[in-house]
């Protein structure tokens, strides 16, 4: 559901504002309403150190983990590094992309001794000093096929390294230009192996000191930047609210607006009273951008975050998640459908959350669920890690609560419509509570009218009035298409209103792909045990560990892809099949309240 909001407007002294906002921010409750989004370059600036404060953050976080999960690794003992966290901010940054560079500048050494090492162990400056005494030495490389020995009878040569098909040589001259042969020639080396080996080495060992330097402020200064990234983020939000403020009697008087949750408005209250705070108080007005504020039960609160992928309700409308969040769990399991990789899951997810953060806990509460469906649907459909179980005659009349893939493919589409009716039942419910009666009749008429079609077409309960259902259904479809029209405008707006049946049915069509997929699925894995079987047959020891390792990596590569399509598919149905024919309108703000981020 949508928590009801409502709108102060707070006039304050000018001298008394800025304490007014710290005491505000403490309490944390109010939104304030975005007049502008224009902002200085001071709020650029700061947007701009809260990007690098983030990627410093991101980048410790990282170090730590990696730090952490050695456990017998000591933290690096390197001197404390004192400074503010902007500092340190940018003392990561910059030991970041140091360590950066020393990475490529190893490798590039690398290379380089890789390249020359062909020509064996020389002396740069003894072919320097050579050069000033007019004796010149030249490095080539030709093919064994171009290289023509009477080029050793003509100059000085000498063939260094030979590695077919290519040969390297060297030629002693005294005159400065290069003779013409069919080779290329090598540019003399600024530095030598030897020289370039001490390089990799310090580059190394200064790759290492950095490393550890990194390490160590990751785990001991990482707190610093947490609060200098919330100092920004605090400072910016501060900037907006007085971006945001209307001035009045020659800027003695500041005004700005906000909203509050209805029932976080006692503490609020209690301090304007106590402060003597000028406030007014007005219901929210649904043409305004109000924030919206969900408020679900814990299993359907765990689909709120799937809900935002799309976009969050508008103020005025219901909050489908608490609707659609079975249909997904539902369909999630119908497009795995393997009862195996639902225990994978949940076993998984269980595991995983014991040591997990805060944050990610609720992630893994919804993958759970998610496997439960899995195991739920692959139970009914009779899939277990690509076995299929109604061929098990050992489950004896176990097999009769399972459906083949006929039924599975009806259950898909009865499903499907059953969802479709179950949007336009909820539409009905919301245009009543938006517009009034009128507006909800023509969802209404149009789930008259799919009964009666139904009841025609398939079930065939009422064979003597199903028709006048229909007739019925058409009726107030025509008649309540538009209710802000005339009647011909009704009219005409209801017969092209009737051309929608059509969108309606392929809509219900869209489900097949709930059967589709878990189908697809469980060839995939029916495949991998095919495919394991005859690894283990094939060789008498090695086989049956071949044959494990192989279903590990099938099944779980299985698993990973089949999951992706099983997350995507639902929420594609959610978004466009159930949000379309439930009229959901969506657009809204999610609620932000200007807090004191710092208080623990």
């Amino acid at each position: 559901m949508i928590i009801p909001m409502v709108k102060y407007t707070f006039l304050a002294y000018h001298q008394d504002y800025e304490d007014f906002l710290n005491d505000i921010r403490n309490i944390g409750v109010l939104d304030i309403v975005e007049k502008t989004r224009e902002y200085g370059a001071e709020v650029r600036e700061q947007l701009d150190q809260l990007k690098q404060a983030r990627q410093a953050l991101q980048f410790m976080n990282k170090l730590k983990e990696e730090a952490l999960k050695k456990k017998d690794a000591a933290i690096p003992a390197v001197p404390e590094f004192a400074g503010t966290g902007e500092k340190i901010v940018e003392k990561i940054l910059s030991l970041r992309d140091k360590k950066e560079w020393l990475k490529l500048h190893y490798h590039h050494l690398e290379k380089q001794i890789k390249s020359q090492s062909v020509w064996g162990i020389f002396s740069v400056d003894t072919i320097k000093k050579l050069a000033e005494n007019k004796i010149y030495i030249k490095l080539f490389v030709a093919s064994e096929k171009k290289f023509s020995p009477e080029w050793t009878s003509q100059f000085d040569i000498f063939v260094i390294n030979t590695i077919s098909p290519l040969i390297y040589f060297a030629m002693v001259t005294e005159n400065e230009i290069s003779p013409e042969i069919d080779a290329e020639e090598i540019k003399i080396p600024e530095e030598s192996v030897s020289q370039l080996e001490i390089h990799q080495q310090q580059a190394k060992a200064e790759f290492s000191q950095v490393e550890n330097e990194l390490i160590a402020m990751s785990v001991n200064q990482i707190e610093a930047v947490e609060n200098y990234l919330l100092e920004i983020e605090q400072s910016i939000d501060l900037q907006k609210v007085l971006g945001n403020t209307k001035t009045a009697v020659d800027d003695h008087v500041k005004i700005v607006e906000a909203y509050a949750p209805v029932d976080e408005t006692k503490a609020l209250e209690e301090y304007l009273e106590k402060n003597e705070i000028a406030w007014i108080t007005e219901k929210a007005n649904p043409v305004d951008r109000i924030p919206i504020k969900q408020k679900n039960i814990r299993f359907a609160k765990l689909y709120e975050p799937v809900g935002k992928l799309f976009s969050l309700p508008a103020y005025t409308e219901m909050d489908l998640t608490p609707f659609f969040a079975p249909f997904f769990m539902m369909f999630f399991g119908f497009c795995l459908g393997d009862l195996g990789y639902g225990l994978v899951i949940v076993t998984g997810a269980a595991w995983y959350k014991r040591k997990a953060k805060e944050d990610v806990k609720p992630i893994l509460s919804l993958a759970q669920f998610l496997g439960i469906g899995t195991m739920i649907l692959g139970t009914l459909t009779g899939t277990f890690f690509g076995i299929n179980l109604l061929e098990v005659e050992s489950l004896g009349n176990l097999r009769k609560m399972m459906l083949d893939s006929q039924k599975v493919f009806y259950l898909s589409l009865a499903v499907g419509m059953f969802q479709i009716m179950f949007g336009m039942a909820l539409k009905a419910v919301n245009n009543y509570r938006m517009f009034g009666w009128q507006y909800a009749m023509l969802p209404i008429g149009w789930l008259i009218m799919l009964f009666g079609i139904i009841d025609a077409a398939l079930v065939k309960m009422m064979p003597g009035i199903n028709m006048f259902i229909i007739y019925a259904g058409i009726g107030v479809i025509i008649i309540f298409s538009d209710p802000a029209s005339g009647i011909f405008g009704r009219i005409g707006k209801g017969i092209w209103e009737l051309y929608g049946i059509s969108g309606i049915f392929g809509d219900v069509l869209s489900y097949v792909r709930l059967f589709a997929l878990g189908i697809s699925g469980a060839i995939l894995g029916f495949v991998v045990n095919t495919i394991a079987l005859q690894i283990k047959d094939s060789y008498p020891i090695i086989g049956p560990i071949f044959f494990v390792i192989f279903l590990i990596v099938g099944h779980g590569a299985n698993l990973l892809i089949s999951s992706l399509g099983a997350f995507v598919h639902p929420m594609r149905l959610t978004f466009v099949e159930f949000y379309k024919n439930a009229g959901f309108a969506g657009g809204g703000k999610e609620y932000t309240p200007f807090r004191n981020k710092l208080i623990n």
